[in-house]
């Protein structure tokens, strides 16, 4: 079992989805955790039902502004005191399609909201890591970053494999002081996000919403999307002493769709 006690995590876009099934395993494993949203309505609604006391937290801020990021992550330590997990679970994309119709304001959000975010966290977050000699980064990428099996989306499957090669740079400059850094590639899970974005990207494939998510469902060995809980507790045990010996690892929770 893992124990994270005394320990503190950031997580961006943390209120929902991905980002708040990995805080509540990391609260159940007993470390405080800082839950970032652009929403303080849909914050202090998510402290309310994780009734975790002062062990959770929310911070406010934009995923793809550098000061909203950097600040977030001076306003953890602030706040605690001490910084030992990272978790860049924030990331997306709109303006969907094809790459000869494809914005540049959609590509520089794409690549901001995935990219950078997680570019800005990371170097802000490593010296609080390297002072303790101990720390956990996890970067949350996607079954798009390893191939290419959607049309129109280029952007946000071009930024999700830069942040794997990100999560691989980061691994071997730091994994000799202590810090490990793995990606997470899960498959189609039904997020509020995907629930957002995934009709717009659906219409632009000329297919319903139903039909997008059973794509994906289909490319898989396990023929459904996958859950929230399975991203989850990857995630935590990536934290725990078990998971020491893993870093630069890009890890499927993506049933086999990479088979």
């Amino acid at each position: 079992m893992v124990n994270l006690a005394g320990k503190v995590a950031l997580i961006t876009g943390g209120t929902r989805g991905i980002g708040l099934g990995i805080a509540e395993a990391f609260l159940s494993a007993g470390a405080s955790v800082a839950l970032n949203g652009r929403s303080a309505e849909k914050g202090a609604a998510t402290l309310e039902a994780l009734a975790a006391g002062k062990r959770a937290w929310y911070i406010g801020g934009d995923c793809k502004v550098q000061q909203e990021v950097e600040a977030m992550v001076d306003a953890t330590i602030d706040h605690y005191g001490r910084l030992d997990i990272l978790v860049n679970n924030a990331g997306g994309s709109s303006g969907f399609a094809p790459i000869h119709e494809l914005t540049e304001a959609a590509w520089q959000e794409a690549s901001a909201w995935i990219l950078d975010s997680c570019f800005w966290a990371t170097r802000r977050a490593l010296p609080a890591m390297l002072a303790e000699g101990w720390g956990r980064i996890i970067n949350v990428s996607s079954v798009e970053g390893s191939g290419a099996s959607k049309k129109n989306v280029s952007h946000y499957i071009t930024f999700k494999h830069a942040m794997n090669g990100f999560t691989k740079a980061a691994a071997f400059e730091y994994g000799d002081q202590g810090i490990t850094v793995n990606a997470i590639s899960p498959g189609a899970v039904e997020t509020d996000l995907m629930m957002e974005s995934g009709p717009a990207a659906a219409a632009t494939m000329g297919i319903s919403y139903e039909a997008f998510k059973e794509t994906y469902a289909a490319e898989s060995a396990i023929k459904r999307l996958n859950t929230v809980e399975e991203v989850a507790g990857l995630a935590l045990f990536l934290t725990g002493e078990h998971g020491a010996g893993i870093t630069g690892a890009i890890l499927p929770v993506d049933g086999g769709t990479a088979l």
